[in-house]
């Protein structure tokens, strides 16, 4: 079933939550799919040949939520901010089976979806509220054109209190950097995205979250953030690894079982900590990779899969140019990586797909085209590159900044894995 983004948009603010206290919310899963027009619009904007074809031929189906499809910092990020209630229901309306929230916490330890713990002021509108930004370890400055500086501010959930947090709009990631006042500041959007449905995305706490996505009976994915403060926090008894552990406790406090949970970190410290402690969840520990993010540290990321697969990880997760590469006819085919990966026995998910904006504006879909940039030239090769991915590499899931154009693959080729294919 298409809707427009207009419909979409109103479909996640008033379809899955109505807006209501995520704490008490009684969300089901979507089952009537909406995908929108834009993996319609992408599959058109393919070149012609085989999988064209076979994609056009799905065009009508009943589209189904799936676990392939995660929703990355929600999974509505492309058009409505990240890591909102908002982003978080249409996520799972465009049929994002697992949902992820970054977690982060506040000056009082209290836990809270953000990517990235000094990010409120390029996400939220923290800057425009003078006692909140006063409290920012660097509160907002503005461009002085004359002396060549540009606004600046830096702002972090460890500056404030849940409650101050909770008082915060969402808003899309990105600033102006010649602004003058705080209100131009935060209006920094993209081109590739969209203000229209930034009106005030409700900020989640991890509670919040995982209420939610338990009423919606979808799995969780949440990424403990490595802090930007020191370890310990505020004293000897906050450690990066009671950090750690509050999360997961957070899930039993919730009564969630934790089979439902699939907790990532890049800090490997986490993982191995998580491997040994939690030991009924160590087959669904993720570490997130970004070690070989140059030519020259590639060989070594690619090195390092036998060390974690020895010190018990099971599933890793790279950034969707590690998997890939162009083999001597230009044809996109798994990299050295993936290969490995795959001998060892290692479970594959990545990231993030939708979040490169235009691929065929000449940068060919930035970082995450990185290995594969000579054969991206317009929108609807963002179909090559997953389609690889599921039938050559074989990952079984992936993060995506519109959890419609994963939806739309997954269900045209079958690819509905269960909680068995994802552990080892």
């Amino acid at each position: 079933m298409k809707t427009s983004p207009l419909a979409l948009a109103a479909t996640a603010l008033l379809g899955l939550g109505q807006q209501v206290d995520a704490a008490s919310s009684k969300n089901p899963a979507a089952k009537n799919v909406q995908l929108g027009p834009r993996p319609f619009f992408l599959v058109d904007n393919m070149d012609e040949g085989p999988l064209k074809e076979k994609l056009q031929s799905c065009s009508e189906m009943d589209f189904k939520p799936t676990a392939f499809s995660i929703g990355h910092r929600g999974g509505g990020t492309m058009m409505i901010p990240e890591e909102t209630l908002e982003s978080m229901q249409a996520g799972p309306r465009m049929g994002a089976g697992v949902v992820e929230c970054d977690v982060v916490f506040t000056k009082d330890k209290k836990l809270v979806c953000r990517h990235d713990m000094c990010d409120l002021h390029m996400t939220t509108n923290i800057v425009t509220i003078p006692e909140l930004n006063a409290k920012c370890t660097a509160p907002f400055q503005p461009a002085d054109a004359a002396a060549g500086t540009k606004a600046t501010a830096n702002c972090c959930t460890s500056d404030i209190t849940e409650a101050e947090f909770k008082s915060l709009c969402g808003t899309m990631e990105g600033v102006d950097n010649t602004a003058t006042t705080p209100e131009a500041y935060i209006q920094g959007t993209p081109p590739y995205r969209t203000d229209l449905y930034a009106t005030c995305g409700t900020v989640m706490t991890h509670k919040e979250y995982i209420a939610l996505v338990d009423a919606m009976g979808l799995q969780f994915t949440p990424e403990l953030k490595t802090p930007a403060v020191t370890m310990p926090f505020d004293g000897d008894n906050y450690t990066q690894e009671a950090y750690a552990m509050q999360m997961i406790d957070e899930y039993r406090s919730a009564g969630v079982s934790l089979k439902r949970v699939w907790p990532q970190s890049f800090l490997y410290s986490d993982v191995l900590y998580w491997i040994k402690n939690v030991p009924e969840i160590a087959s669904q520990v993720v570490l997130l990779d970004e070690s070989g993010d140059t030519r020259e540290t590639f060989p070594d990321a690619v090195a390092n899969l036998t060390t974690y697969s020895k010190a018990g990880v099971r599933i890793v997760a790279p950034p969707l140019y590690y998997l890939v590469k162009l083999n001597d006819e230009g044809k996109i085919v798994p990299s050295e990586y993936a290969i490995k990966a795959k001998k060892l026995g290692l479970r594959i998910l990545t990231w993030s797909l939708e979040r490169s904006g235009f691929l065929g504006d000449g940068s060919h879909g930035g970082y995450y085209y990185t290995s594969i940039s000579n054969a991206t030239n317009n929108d609807g090769d963002v179909f090559n590159l997953l389609h690889v991915l599921a039938q050559d590499v074989g990952v079984l899931g992936v993060f995506s900044d519109w959890s419609a154009t994963v939806t739309y693959y997954a269900n045209c080729f079958g690819l509905f894995p269960k909680r068995s294919d994802w552990v080892c």
